[in-house]
């Protein structure tokens, strides 16, 4: 199982007021709140930062989910909401406007990486080998428009071996689950359905359950935003599926391999390449109304920009370097404040 040094959970203490925050409490520690898939990378950093200045307080690092949260990071400006939010995908537009609304006005966006949706088996699994088409098939509530009525993997397609479909994967809360559901899930349906691309501008409620909703019975098991879970589980049940982000499959290579995903096998080259269909980008998003009033909150920002490189610290733990260009792009996202433009969110 994945381990890390604990990160400090310790009351925060009254040091530097959050001036112009709407509060008049204090403290001198960063918390981070979100995505259990961006989780290890930013403890991986938090280490790194209370280790290169002894006057640094470990930061509070809590994973819960990119949905949830989102919502505890647009709660509002101040010392009792977070200063950072992890994110296995990018910010919506709802949740930009909650955040708005809320007095969290000024948000920088930093893609830290990149990641791949991993669809893993045991290595005594049946080394499966599937299409978007097929994992639409298997795990939409309403495939092609109807009750899914799949129980074996040959049901949905028949050079498939006829073992029941029992896939375990992240709540509905997980920004896991948004991606699977966007790079993999609506694929397979455009491929069953003509009409989901239309549909998707006209009719946004049908198309999600037309494409998006995953079945609620035992095909997919919901296991929580503990990854690690998963692969404990998938070693002990050879025929089940895994979906989780590929660190957690590199971390445990000896009990776990990738499914190929049309003709993909998840790697770091594949996901770097953008070849495997799961590949998705990472983000955290910082409130710069904090950058100030938070002790160290800029410099632990710095201290990303340096361990996210192809040969840096953050690789060695898992995570997919992301292309030069949005490296570069995010250092001067850091350095010079830059806040997100919301035009091109969704």
């Amino acid at each position: 199982m994945r381990s890390f040094p604990l990160i400090a959970l310790t009351a925060l203490a009254p040091m530097l007021a959050l001036t112009g925050c709407g509060q008049q409490a204090s403290r001198d520690q960063i918390k981070v709140v979100g995505s259990s898939t961006v989780y290890p990378f930013t403890t991986a950093v938090a280490e790194a930062f209370v280790n290169k200045s002894t006057q640094a307080k470990a930061p509070v690092i809590e994973q819960g989910g990119t949905g949830p949260g989102m919502k505890l990071f647009c709660g509002g400006i101040g010392v009792a909401h977070p200063d950072i939010v992890n994110a296995s995908r990018r910010m919506k537009k709802s949740e930009f406007e909650l955040c708005q609304k809320n007095g969290v006005t000024e948000i920088i966006e930093v893609q830290i990486g990149s990641d791949g949706i991993a669809l893993a088996e045991s290595v005594n699994g049946p080394k499966l080998a599937l299409t978007r088409k097929d994992i639409y098939l298997a795990l939409a509530a309403n495939p092609g428009g109807k009750p899914n009525t799949a129980k074996t993997w040959a049901d949905v397609n028949p050079s498939l071996p006829a073992i029941p479909i029992k896939v375990l994967g992240p709540p509905s809360t997980s920004g896991t689950r948004d991606a699977f559901a966007e790079l993999i899930l609506e694929k397979g349906c455009e491929a069953v359905s003509p009409d989901a691309k239309a549909l998707k501008d006209s009719d946004k409620t049908k198309f999600e359950n037309l494409c998006l909703l995953i079945r609620s019975d035992a095909a997919y098991i919901d296991s929580g935003e503990n990854d690690n879970l998963i692969v404990q589980k998938l070693s002990t049940d050879p025929n089940s599926i895994g979906i989780f982000g590929y660190s957690y499959l590199e971390e445990n290579a000896q009990r776990l391999k990738g499914i190929p995903v049309e003709g993909v096998t998840p790697t770091y080259e594949t996901i770097a390449g953008s070849t495997y269909p799961g590949a998705r980008a990472l983000y955290i998003y910082v409130k710069k109304q904090h950058l100030k009033a938070v002790p160290g909150l800029k410099e632990f920002l710095a201290q990303y920009a340096q361990m996210w490189a192809p040969d840096g610290p953050l690789v060695k733990r898992g995570l997919i370097a992301g292309p030069q260009a949005a490296r570069d792009a995010s250092a001067k996202a850091i350095e010079m404040e830059t806040l997100l433009d919301p035009a091109s969110l969704k």
